[in-house]
Formats: structure tokens, sequence, C-alpha cells
């Protein structure tokens, strides 16, 4: 077989195509044309070249003309732009760009891989603009580096926040510019659902990075130095990024006369011809299938450009070969996060109408008692009636490639979305845990196409509390210091039981919690005791994520210096806090900031990912400064200044000061329930309110010493004293307790995950200034005396418990 195959482009698909036609024909005859210098380059490192995460220039080259014409024995002819087809007489024309001589070639097949150009955008002013670029290609990088590196910029203004106007506003960023940019859209990374845009935008600005939505660039006056948007605003920027897209090279085959798709794409048959079946074409010029619903569509990702390349070449080679869609998987980092896509995303299934449920989880990457375990924020679509996966999406600072990764394969292997369960992936602590995220997503699946529990999106709950909806929030008091749905009413689970006759059957009813996890299990409670009852899908984190503003100034202001930022200042005082789960965190840096002076600095370093959006409430309401968050690695960094840098003057319509203190009954002897009204106590004291804890009754039992010497006692007296736990260490679990068996396990489970044990929470609440008092009518009447009581602790009656109780805003029975 001796045809002549002529390639029109290199790079993914065409390089991909002319490799495997020659592994496929020895004898073939195979011509690539490229109307640049390079025939195979890594176009999506351009921009961590300009960053200079990659150093060398070379390392973007992956092929060069003589290697493949020395290994494959293929006539590639660079500079050489094809301006023709002629279909009848079977040749392409070709010019070379740089002598503009004109040649013509006879060929039995074509193979166009023409790719994509960026979508320059008609703005009045950019024809007499400087400093404006596009990335595509080489060429591109070397300007937009050799002017960062010579020029030496200070702000630089990105048009577009898709994938690669993300990806040169991080690595802008690396090489010391402001950076803004501007999106015509209401968020950044359009295949990304927004609340999942959300956490990416929430990082973006964290890095210094300015963005802009919902507008546009109307005009570039002064030479592109002047940018004036659409809302009217304008600012100085030194230099100017277009990425506000790509549009597919399709003129040359529209010369030729073939057909052509959607946004003027190459349209192609599952064998990857085109409308003459002697013209193949592949790469982010043509139009392809959605491989789940069958639309058509452009993908212009390299996954799908080798894939087609090769295919391609199968076929015209005899093969079955078929290029049956795309799912659109792609990957991009931002900063130290990484943010993944699969499938169809919300709002490509509510404009084709196509019913779907969503799930939201917030798994840790790997075990959480291993250290680096960072938060992953998962979204899965699928369809209820058949479990069909439809879409994915992951946000996190580790192992979010790899989880849209095992759903994109369990797409293609046309797994069900509750099978995501039954999967079994590789295990240990520092890499997964025993349910990965993928396996949690099935679980939680399948629990919403089983009808155990109907959810509720982030975007129904204020409507739902609005029109009269009962929300109820199921974590702990201290987790709603730090933020919580308006309208809803807390209700912890462990005592959600002894609650029910509370809770009205014929309104409506919603619950809440962190992340899902609890809200699933109260919502299962409630249903079995005859209530109807929606869960909030992916909890507060979810919720939050939308609703939770923060700065987006046009252009970023540098911070200004004071005495204590120069190079004298004394180094942060450093607050170990990795492995602690919250509170410790935040406890940590409340014991800490009490030993220090005003005006010093601690640096925290904690894993629990939540812990960035803790320190800055916790910072805002005891009125310290924090200066930095960073989330490297899935570690975060926080520096906080002890006090205000400023305090603004008092105004005169502020409201009286509320009451800020919290007060607690402790009945129970529990083990269980002791530890929540000391991990209540201790972020209620962390937060800067005076805390009361007023011991009656049973509750006795957690204040008694264990090695308390002899007391004297009556027959009475000494009965109550031998029924009674002796102390913490003897104290059962409200349910389960298994001769003490329970108890035991419970203590085990925290010390394993890093939580503190109850004594270490007693002595941190009173290191904060807890106040514990025992009843006195209490100790009377169960014949307990001072002397078998803990060092430490105060004693007075009931009017002294309401005293405090007057002042306090939380008041809680446990």
């Amino acid at each position: 077989m001796n045809r002549t195959i002529v390639i029109i482009g290199g790079v993914a698909g065409g390089a991909s195509a002319a490799a495997r036609l020659r592994r496929l024909g020895e004898n073939d005859r195979i011509i690539m044309y490229e109307r640049g210098e390079h025939i195979s380059f890594a176009n999506c490192g351009l921009p961590y070249y300009i960053g200079e995460t990659i150093a060398s220039r070379d390392k973007l080259l992956i092929q060069s003309p003589q290697a493949m014409n020395d290994r494959f024995r293929i006539d590639v002819r660079t500079l050489n732009e094809v301006t023709a087809i002629d279909r009848a007489a079977k040749k392409v024309i070709a010019r070379n760009v740089v002598t503009g001589d004109i040649h013509e070639q006879a060929y039995d097949i074509v193979i166009l891989s023409p790719g994509a150009r960026p979508i320059v955008p008609d703005i009045p002013g950019l024809s007499d603009a400087e400093s404006v670029f596009t990335l595509r290609s080489i060429p591109d990088t070397d300007k937009i580096k050799a002017h960062v590196d010579s020029i030496k910029p200070k702000h630089a203004t990105i048009i577009g926040g898709g994938f690669i106007g993300i990806e040169m506003a991080e690595n802008l960023r690396h090489r010391g510019l402001e950076v803004t940019v501007i999106e015509r859209n209401p968020q950044v990374l359009g295949p990304l659902d927004p609340e999942m845009a959300k956490i990416v935008e929430q990082h973006l600005a964290l890095k210094g990075v300015a963005m802009v939505f919902n507008d546009a660039v109307a005009e570039l006056v002064d030479r592109g130095r002047t940018i004036r948007l659409a809302s009217g605003s304008q600012f100085v920027t030194d230099m100017i990024v277009l990425a506000v897209g790509v549009q597919p090279e399709s003129e040359l085959a529209r010369q030729a006369g073939l057909e052509l798709g959607v946004r003027g794409s190459i349209r192609v048959n599952e064998h990857l011809q085109t409308s003459d079946p002697a013209i193949y074409a592949v790469g982010d010029a043509i139009e392809v299938k959605d491989r789940i619903h069958g639309f058509e569509t452009v993908v212009p990702l390299a996954w799908g450009a080798n894939r087609q390349g090769r295919l391609a070449a199968d076929h015209i080679n005899g093969k079955p070969a078929s290029y049956a869609g795309a799912f659109g998987t792609a990957i991009v980092k931002v900063f130290d996060l990484t943010a993944a896509v699969t499938g169809n995303n919300e709002k490509t299934l509510k404009r084709l109408g196509i019913p779907y449920e969503t799930v939201h989880i917030h798994p840790s990457s790997h075990a959480g008692y291993y250290p680096g375990a960072a938060s992953i924020s998962l979204k899965l679509l699928f369809d209820k009636d058949s479990g069909r996966i439809l879409g994915a999406q992951a946000v996190g600072a580790d192992g979010a490639d790899k989880r849209i990764d095992v759903i994109a394969t369990a797409m293609r292997g046309g797994l069900r979305a509750d099978e995501l369960a039954d999967l079994e992936l590789a295990y240990a602590p520092p890499y997964s845990s025993a349910k990965d995220p993928v396996n949690m997503a099935g679980y939680v699946a399948s629990n919403v196409m089983d009808g155990l529990v109907e959810t509720m999106q982030w975007h129904e709950v204020d409507r739902f509390v609005q029109e009269g909806g009962l929300l109820i929030d199921v974590r702990d008091e201290i987790e709603r210091e730090l933020g919580f749905i308006p309208g809803s009413v807390c209700m912890p689970l462990n005592s959600l039981r002894f609650s029910l006759q509370h809770i009205p059957k014929d309104a409506p009813l919603a619950v809440s919690c962190q992340v899902g996890q609890r809200g699933y299990a109260a919502a299962r409670l409630l249903q079995q005791h005859g209530f109807r009852v929606r869960n909030v899908d992916g909890g507060y984190k979810t919720y939050s994520a939308m609703m939770t503003s923060f700065p987006v100034p046009a252009v970023p202001a540098t911070p200004a210096t004071s005495s204590a930022d120069t190079d004298a200042a004394r180094p942060p005082v450093l607050v170990d806090a990795c492995g602690l789960q919250c509170p410790g965190p935040i406890m940590k840096v409340y014991e800490t900031m009490q030993s220090i002076a005003e005006g010093e600095r601690l640096e925290i370093h904690a894993t629990d990912f939540g812990f960035a959006a803790d320190i800055r409430k916790w910072s805002e309401k005891t009125g310290h400064t924090l200066e930095s968050v960073d989330t490297s690695s899935g570690t975060v960094k926080a520096v906080v200044r002890k006090g205000k840098v400023t305090i603004s003057p008092p105004r005169s319509d502020v409201l009286p000061e509320r009451a800020e203190g919290t007060t607690m009954v402790v009945f129970s002897g529990d083990l269980d329930k002791t530890i929540a009204a000391f991990i209540i106590a201790s972020g209620a004291a962390a937060m800067g309110k005076k805390v009361t804890m007023f011991f009656t009754f049973w509750g006795l039992s957690v204040l008694r010493k264990e090695d308390a010497p002899p007391a004297a006692k009556d027959g009475l007296e000494k009965m109550f004293g031998m029924m009674l736990p002796k102390g913490t260490g003897q104290l059962p679990i409200s349910k389960m307790n298994m001769g003490g068996i329970g108890a035991k396990m419970i203590r085990h489970v925290m010390e394993k995950k890093h939580v503190e044990s109850l004594e270490s929470l007693m002595q941190g609440a009173i290191r904060s200034g807890v106040k514990l008092i025992a009843c006195t009518m209490s100790m009377d009447i169960m014949g307990i005396k001072r002397e078998e009581l803990i060092d430490g602790i105060d004693y007075a009656g009931v009017a002294s418990y309401l005293g405090e109780a007057e002042d306090a805003a939380v008041n809680l029975f446990i």
C-alpha cells in the first residue's frame, strides 16, 4: 500500500495521527504541514513557563521535526501553511510563510488538525492598545514572558475567567504582579456549578487576585493603559491578557466546502471523517458528541485530540475504530487548590430539561489522623431512577484529581451512582480512607435512590425558611458560633430524641448540619418518628460557600505596612494545631493569645481545612486582627495579631450591647454528655464569652476526685457514695455502656482521632476561665463533701446560677 497521507497541523492530534500511521503502515508517504515552527509542544504547560514553575523552555517541546523524521520517516514541513484543499483534484496548496513560495501536493487522504485560535473580542481601542496578549502557542508564550521579564509590569488584567485565564492569574501572581480578572459571567470556571466555583473564587481572593463579575470591557484608552468597564468603572493596568475562549480553526474546511457544525466547528462522523470521506478531522476544530446525552458540542481538550488522532489513523488502516464522544473531563490547578470536572453540570442539565439528583459531600483526602489530610468538596449528579451518573465536580487541596478520574472511569464503564460504593479502591492512611470519598458519594447517592432521605439544595434553603419552614440545625452550639443558616433553630443531634415533643408534625421540616452526615442521621431519626423531613445537602459548608461574601476590588490594594511589619518586627509565636479537630485549633489559639502582649502575632498551623473559615470568624468576634490565611498543601497557616490594628469610632445608632455569656446546667453524669458540655464551654470561652457550668445531682460525679480522702458520712450518704461514679474515669456513656466497655471504646476512638480527653478538656476549660460551680443543695442531698471534689471549683446555690444565667445569651441544660 503506497498512499500519500497529508496531515495539516501538528501538536496533539496531528502528531499522534502521524506516529500511529507510521506504526501501522511502513510504506505510506506521510507529509505533515505546520505553519508554525513547532509540530508538537505542551501547550497546557505554557502558563507555567511564564510563571517560572517550568524553568526551561525546551521542556515544552515534545517532538522536533528532525526527530519526527528520524524516528518515523515523516516529511515534516514547518513554516508552511496550507491555504486551500482542491478536493476534485485531490491536492493541497501550501505557502511558505517565510519565502512566500507556493507549491502543490497531491494526496490520497487528508487529516485536518488545525486546532483552535483565541477569540479576540471587538473592543473599542483594542487595535491601538499596547501590551495586549493572547496565549495559544510558543511564540505567544515568548512574547508574554519577555514582556514580564524586561518591562516588569506591576499590574495585569486578564479578560476571561476560564481555565487559561485562571492559570495565567496564578502564574502572574507568582511573578509578583497584581492581577485583576474580568469575567462577564457571574463566576469563574464555567464548567463548575456556582457553589463549587465559589470555593475557587474565595481561594483566589485569599491569594490576592481581584475579580470583577457580570461586567465587560467597554473600551481601552491611553493605548490600553486604562480599562473602562460597561458598568462605568475604570482602572489603570500595565498589561492585558485576552482569555475569553477559543474558536475552531475551520476556515480551510469551509473554503473546501466541508460541512460545518456548532460554533463553526468541522462536522465529522463517528470515524472522524468529514463530509468528504477522504478527509478526516481531529482535535480542537471538530464537532463531537456529548457522551452522556448525545448533543453536538466542542471540547477543545488535549486528551480528545490525542485519542482522535490515533483513532483516525486506525480507521484509515482498516481497523474498527470510532469516537463515541466526550465527557469533557478537565482539571485545573488554582494556587493550592485543584478543581476537576467530568460529565454534565447542573447548568447543562437544566438547559436540556433533564431530571437529576445532586449530592454534595466534604470528606478528607485521606485518613484524618494522618498528617496533611485536606478537605475535598465533591459533587455528584445522577439520575435517581436509573442511577446513571451524569457528572461530577471536585475542589480540594489534595485528592480531587483521583476522585474525578475514578468517577469518569465509572461513567465510561456504565456503573450506577450507587455502585460507586462497591468500588474496591486502594487504601492506606497517607492516601485515602477505608471509605474513599468516591465510596462515600456512592453511599449518599444510594440513600437518595432508595428513598431513605429527601434532600434540599443550598439555593432552596432561604426560601424554605422565609415561607415558614422549620429548619433544625443539629450541630452543637459551639459550631453555630462560627456561622449558621439564618432562621434555623439549634437542636444538637445527641439530644434530638429528647426534643421530639417540641417539633410540630404538621410544619414543613428540614434539618442541616456541617456537611450533611449528621443531618442524614437526624432525618432518618425524625422520619421513623412520623415526621416528613428533608436534609440540606452538603450542610452548612455548601450553603455558606455561596452566602459568604469576600472582597473583590477592581484593583487589589497593596497592604499598608506598619512598624510591626518591618524587618525588625518580632517573629510570630508558632502554634502547632495540626491533627486537632474543631474546636481544638481555636482553643489552642485562645490559650496562647492570653500569654502574649497586645500587638504581638501568632502563626497557627492546622490540618483541619475548616479552620481557615473558623479563624476568620473568631478573629472578628474576639477583636483580633487576622493578617493572613494560607492553605498550602492542605495545611492552613494563619497569622493573627492580638488586638485590632484600627478601631472605628463609635456610632450613635448602634444597638445596646447584647448579653454574650453562656451558662449551662450539667445534670447528667454520662461521659458522652459531659464531653459535649466541655467542648461547648471551651468553644464559648475561646470566643471571649463568660462561661459558667453549674453541676447538680448526677453531674456532681464529674467533679469527684478518684483518690478523695475518707469523709465522715452517715449510712445513706455512704450508699450514695458507692453508687455514684468516683470521678471522670468511672463515668458511663448514655447508650450502649455495656458495663463500662462502651466508655472505654469512646475514649479509645477519641485518642485515635486526636480528640482531647475529657480530663484534658476540663483542665483547658478551667485555664480558659470557665467557672465550675458545684450546687451545694445537691451536694447536701447526695451526701457529697467538699473534700471529695476537685480543686479550682466554686460552691454556690441556685440563686448564684440564676444570676449568671440572667446575663447569658445562651443557657443549656445537659
